[in-house]
Formats: structure tokens, sequence, C-alpha cells
């Protein structure tokens, strides 16, 4: 069963692709895969896969998809449309090409929202169902799915076409693919709210989506830098909670826990893009993780370079967190002190984010600042929503409590 469900992730964009370049009807074409892609997951376990599942998923949502023009036999122009459509079986027709690049332009388009484009790439893009979507994000199911209508309605409003975009659009767009992808990583890495610290399915997606790119973009830096980012952070995860669920720094995991093999590959990734492309964030931070990665113990973590390579990074994206984790290395190398006057000037942008308390806490403990680390930790824990984060931050705030 396992099989066929990583098999349909893999289908679902190049069928999806099939049929919008195909119908150009984006939002009606998505809903005849995600029936098809259901009427495989039933079918395929019992009967056994098909001689070619890509051709059969085509030609389920291709008839699909005229079976729902042809019902509204009312109209005219649909009935003209179904005649137009009508010719040999889809199998005869299937190109060879892969349209999952430009079907991530689709999703990412700049008409809708990051939400929005999240939604609509883990559902058009990863095949997932909107049930699984809306678990990843504690959302309502009703919710999610109007919010994937909506990206859909945008998309068909905004009259976006089923092709890569200009030269000279392309590598914005690209930017923009490779921070969803980032965001939908990030959520599965550190969930932001809920019960659990990992939601495994959304790392793996966004690992497997982000292969997916670089197997159309194999000389892109940026591609290879933010792969081997998500492999060198991946890597860790067996070792970052304990048997009860809790939360395990960093400083105090147990290495030994830590997947070798992507690490290797991860470190061969950003080395090769390194040496021979322009530097961008994806490479600089992908160097981060290498380089904590590599360290066999925590105190053998080299932060001379770990501060040189964010100073790189605040020079290529310079924003209010590449600061704050700048002001860590700047601690690390040069005392908490020096980190506290960095992580202070950047009370106003980051004012929201329980991160700079949690930051600050850690530093104020460093320098022997018990009490105020206390009020910084349980600050900081008030402020996140995740329970695993919440419960780390209290029992540092209970380490720091002062007698009385």
């Amino acid at each position: 069963m396992r099989h066929v469900e990583d098999l349909l992730r893999e289908l679902a964009p190049q069928v999806l692709g099939v049929l919008v370049r195909r119908y150009e009807q984006f939002d009606a074409c998505e809903d005849a895969v995600q029936e098809a892609l259901l009427d495989a997951a039933v079918q395929w376990p019992e009967r056994g896969l098909p001689d070619n599942p890509r051709a059969w998923l085509v030609t389920v949502a291709s008839r699909r998809l005229i079976d729902q023009v042809r019902s509204d036999a009312s109209r005219r122009r649909r009935e003209e449309t179904v005649s137009a459509w009508a010719g040999p079986e889809p199998e005869e027709q299937i190109p060879d090409r892969d349209d999952t690049l430009t079907l991530l332009f689709l999703c990412c388009h700049p008409a809708l929202s990051a939400p929005s484009q999240l939604a609509l790439t883990l559902r058009a893009v990863g095949g997932l169902t909107t049930a699984e979507i809306a678990r990843a994000f504690l959302v309502p199911e009703a919710t999610m799915a109007q919010r994937i209508s909506r990206a859909k309605q945008s998309i068909r409003t905004a009259g976006a076409q089923f092709t890569l975009p200009p030269e000279g659009e392309r590598a914005e767009r690209l930017r923009v693919v490779l921070h969803v992808l980032y965001l939908i990583f990030n959520e599965g890495y550190t969930a932001t709210s809920g019960p659990d610290l990992h939601r495994t399915d959304l790392t793996a997606e966004a690992v497997r989506l982000t292969r997916a790119v670089r197997r159309l973009l194999p000389a892109d830096g940026e591609v290879a830098g933010l792969l081997a980012l998500m492999l060198l952070t991946d890597a860790r995860r067996p070792a970052r909670a304990d048997a009860d669920g809790r939360l395990i720094p960093l400083a105090e995991q147990d290495r030994s826990l830590w997947d070798r093999a992507m690490i290797a590959e991860g470190v061969d990734l950003v080395s090769t893009a390194l040496a021979g492309t322009a530097l961008g964030p994806y490479q600089l931070q992908a160097a981060i993780a290498a380089v904590h990665d590599e360290a066999p113990k925590a105190d053998d973590t080299d932060w001379p370079q770990i501060l040189a390579l964010y100073e790189l990074l605040a020079g290529v994206s310079d924003n209010p967190v590449v600061r704050l984790n700048h002001a860590i290395a700047v601690a690390m190398v040069r005392g908490p002190r020096a980190g506290l006057e960095l992580v202070d000037a950047l009370a106003e942008p980051l004012a929201a984010n329980h991160r700079l308390y949690a930051v600050r806490a850690h530093l104020l403990e460093l320098a022997g600042e018990a009490a105020a680390a206390h009020d910084a930790y349980r600050e900081a824990a008030r402020r996140t929503t995740s329970l695993p984060e919440q419960r780390y931050l209290t029992e540092r705030a209970e380490r720091t409590r002062g007698p009385g």
C-alpha cells in the first residue's frame, strides 16, 4: 500500500500537467485528477498495478473530466467543447514531457497568497488530499477546501497560462517556488502549532518535490542548496526528541542517531553548488547546516566559520531571522553579552516571534543572569503555539528559577 501511495504522489503532477496542457481548465482538471488518484488508491492494491500507471491515471482523469462537462447538457458551448476534445484514446496521446516545474510555477502564481500557494502546491503537485492538507495545518477540512477553491479561482481570474514564465520573470518565480517548498519543509520539521514536534509527511513531501525540481534544473545552485539544506536538517530529526516527545536542543542531541547517509548527500550537494555557482541564501544556509552536522560533538562546532557564513548570508538575504541567528553565532564566538546586544536590537521587528525570547533567555542563562533568563523563557513559552516547544521552554524556565 505504501508503494502505491508513493507512486501516486510521484505521478500526480505529471498527470495533472498532461490534462492542463491538453484541456487548459486548471480547476476542472485538478478535480478530475484527484478523483482518478482516489480510484487508483482503492483499485490498485486489490487488482495490482496497471501496465502503464501514468496512462491509466490520464485515461481515467480525462474520462471524468469529459463526463463532468457532458453532464451539463443544457450549455451548448460545453457540448461543443466536448466534441472538440473527443478523439483518440488518451493513452495514444500522452507526451513524455514532465510538466512538474510548469505546474509548480502555476501553483506559486503571484496572484495567490502564501497560504494558498502552500495548499495548492501540496494538493496539485504533491497529490495530497484536502483532508490530509487540513490535518497537516490543523484547520477544518471545509476551511482548507475553501482555501484551495479560492486559489484555483484566483488562477482562473488572473488568466494564468500553463506555460513556463518568460525568461525575464523565471528567476523571480523560481525563487517563490523554492520559498514555498522551504515553508512546507519548515512546517513539517518544527510544526508551528499542535501537539507534535514533527510532521514527517510534510518534510518528506518537501524533499520529494525539491528532488523533482533538481532533476529538471540540475545546474541551478539554489535548487541544490535548498535540497542540501533539507537533507542536512532532516538528518538530525531522530535525535530531536526523547521517547516521551520532549524536545532536545541541538547541543544536547545524541549525534550517533543522526542519518549519516543524508548528511553525506547534503554535504556533497552544497559543496558542488558552492564551487560552481553564484552564492545564494539556500546554499549558505546549507553550508551552515553542514558545519553543524560535521562536528563530532557540540563542543567541536566551528563557530567562527558559522559566524563568517552568517555574515555572508546577511549580505545576500538580510532579514531579522538571519540577524537573530547571526547573534547566536556572535555569542558563541565573542561571548553571550555581545550576542545579547544584537538580540536586543531586534526587539521591534521580532516582537511577536517567540524565538526572539527563547534566544534571549538562552544567552541570559549563559551570561549567568538566571532571574532574567527565567522571565524570558516564560515569555517565550507563552508566545509559542507548539506544545513540544512550550513544554521545553517551561522546563528551562523552571531550571533557571531562583530559590523561594
